[in-house]
């Protein structure tokens, strides 16, 4: 007998369904699952038939065949064996009755078009949670499928979707019983507004940062454009501490960016237990030694790297000039493109990585060059070598560098009121509201996603400001892209200001945060 099961697999952050079916005929014994699945699809076998044994229920002794439809596409993970099980006992033509035992009569597979079933199978017939049940519950509701069976454990994280219904599950028998009406399943829901409305509260805040009120300037407009950015200065100056504090002073998560960063986190496995919705930016921050694809995703089934983990958050690389070269490399493509696309053999899959790229590093070897009140022990060769990790081509595509000077005794015992991360935050949300308005149709939400047709549109200059900036372009060795970035950062600076044109003031700021680019420069060669 033939049956028919919807299932659901992951192409990247997206959901595709996958048509699960399973034939049942005479013959010698045996159990082939087909429709290249890998090597966790390929053990499902002995999950799926130890789990019916060990819910009192009775394994066809027969030959089956599950085809995993559409064949052409990697299936991989262990979410299948929950429909591969609901297959076997549907095609086998057999319900389940109070007694715990198999009778024959009305066969539940009639259900192919209105479920969906996704899930892990424990040995004794319990159902464990999965990765990324939030996109799979999007494409449920995206081709009109009604039902959405999953594991207990993921029904927080699948009720964020409205329009479907979200059943979960804890084993094998609550699922049979549903099906043949003997005991259903209520539909599980929670109140997503609520949830999303709820005060975020971020642990640090600006206001406990004393000093480097030009520091704080700086990453201000940073969170404003969205720009990139490069501190650098001594051990100790603040780097770290900063920047940790900048998702504190970013606009609040939209729902609809709520949702894209969860799904992302849903798939990698990094969403946290309990948490339906991650409701604030991301902060992440790598070792200096991971690897390339650890950073921007791959590996032999693709997976998401540290750059898309951080999409729309911050992405915050310390001591840059650690990194492996080829590793900072691999960052050119998606800070330019706000996505990466990865190509392997089993396909090619395309992951956001809108994010705000945060870099820190010394001066030098010793970290002494820019401190006053130390010597540095380093030569001029040693500190060009350190730098030489950062390519030319790397540095031309920050938007702004800044100098990290060390906090003097007195600014710490200051006693005078810092200003607070909210305070910040609504001056950066007002800028972003006014790109918001001024970019609508374009397709793009901040300064940074400037094109060079919208920058002679958005950004025009007096001819005051021209001609500083054609004095700045010949003396700071600026590049075709680097003169776009120093007009976008002024356009912010405009913004924060309210201010509809850009000035002189703006422009000669945004100069400055070019100036020190031209040291680096010199160092990399």
């Amino acid at each position: 007998m033939l049956s028919k099961v919807n299932s659901c697999g992951l192409l990247g952050i997206e959901g595709y369904v996958i048509s699960v079916e399973t034939d049942i005929s005479n013959g010698i014994p045996a159990f082939e699952i087909v429709g290249l699945g890998d090597t966790a699809v390929k053990e499902a076998k002995e999950r799926v038939r130890a789990a019916i044994r060990n819910s009192g229920l009775e394994f066809p002794v027969k030959k089956i065949t599950i085809n995993l439809a559409p064949a052409d596409l990697r299936k991989e993970g262990s979410a299948l064996d929950l429909p591969i099980a609901i297959g076997i006992l549907a095609a086998a033509g057999n319900t389940f009755n109070s007694a715990n035992k198999i009778s024959d009569g009305n066969c539940f597979g009639n259900f192919a078009g209105d479920y969906m079933f996704a899930g892990e199978l424990s040995l004794n017939g319990e159902v464990k949670p999965i990765k990324g049940v939030l996109s799979m519950a999007m494409c449920a509701r995206q081709k009109g499928i009604k039902n959405l069976v999953i594991p207990d454990g993921n029904k927080d994280e699948a009720a964020v979707v409205k329009g479907i219904n979200v059943l979960p599950v804890k084993n094998i028998i609550d699922i049979i019983r549903h099906l043949t009406g003997e005991k259903r399943i209520e539909k599980y829901s929670i109140d997503v507004e609520k949830i999303f409305e709820e005060n975020t509260c971020y642990d640090l805040d600006f206001c406990e940062v004393r000093g480097q009120d030009n520091v704080k300037r700086a990453l201000e407009i940073a969170a404003a454009g969205a720009h990139s950015c490069l501190m650098v200065g001594p051990p100790g100056a603040g780097k770290t501490m900063i920047a940790r504090r900048l998702p504190s002073i970013l606009p609040p998560l939209t729902f609809e960016e709520a949702l894209e960063v969860t799904r992302i986190h849903s798939i990698a496995g990094n969403l946290p237990a309990g948490t339906p919705l991650i409701k604030t930016r991301p902060f992440r921050s790598p070792h200096h030694t991971i690897s390339a694809v650890s950073l921007t995703g791959g590996g032999r089934y693709p997976k998401p790297g540290e750059i898309s983990m951080a999409h729309y958050g911050v992405l915050f690389l310390d001591e840059i000039a650690e990194f492996d070269r080829k590793t900072l490399e691999a960052l050119r493509q998606p800070l330019e493109d706000g996505r990466i696309t990865i190509s392997r053999l089993h396909g090619t899959i395309t992951y956001p990585a809108r994010t705000t790229l945060i870099l820190a590093c010394n001066p030098c070897p010793c970290g002494n060059a820019s401190d006053p009140t130390k010597i540095c022990t380093c030569t001029p060769r040693q500190i060009r070598e350190y730098f030489s990790k950062i390519s030319g081509p790397l540095l031309d595509r920050i938007d702004m560098f800044i100098d990290v000077a060390p906090v003097k005794y007195e600014e710490l015992e200051a006693t005078r009121a810092v200003e607070k991360s909210g305070d910040i935050r609504e001056r950066v949300v007002k800028a972003r509201n006014i790109q918001l308005k001024r970019y609508k149709g374009f397709q793009i939400y901040s300064n940074s996603q400037l094109q060079p047709a919208m920058i002679e549109r958005f950004c025009k200059l007096n001819e005051e400001c021209r001609a500083l900036l054609r004095k700045a372009f010949d003396k700071l060795g600026l590049t075709a892209r680097s003169y776009n970035r120093v007009l976008k950062v002024a356009r912010t600076i405009a913004d924060l200001e309210e201010k509809e044109n850009i000035e002189l003031n703006h422009l000669a700021e945004a100069l400055q945060y070019r100036i020190k680019y031209g040291t680096i420069q010199q160092l990399t060669k």
